[in-house]
């Protein structure tokens, strides 16, 4: 197995999070739009949180750690 660049990985979600942002919406109406709204809202949570974690790999176990605490600005 090819060593894992878990940064190149990590990058990799952070820029699929930033082009579902941009994804444009399809000429769909009714629940077409909401279903297609809804998967689109699901997909940038999901690539956003990967794209946020710090992976560690450690005698081939990956291991990903998010914080999901709320940020004090």
């Amino acid at each position: 197995m090819a060593e894992l660049d878990t940064d190149a990985m990590i990058q990799r979600f952070r820029d699929r999070a930033a082009a579902v942002k941009k994804r444009p919406l399809p000429p769909v109406e009714g629940e077409g739009r909401k279903a297609f709204m809804e998967q689109q809202q699901n997909d940038f949570m999901d690539f956003a949180i990967v794209g946020d974690a710090e992976a560690e790999l450690v005698d081939g176990v990956l291991t990903l750690r998010v914080d999901l605490r709320p940020k004090n600005d």
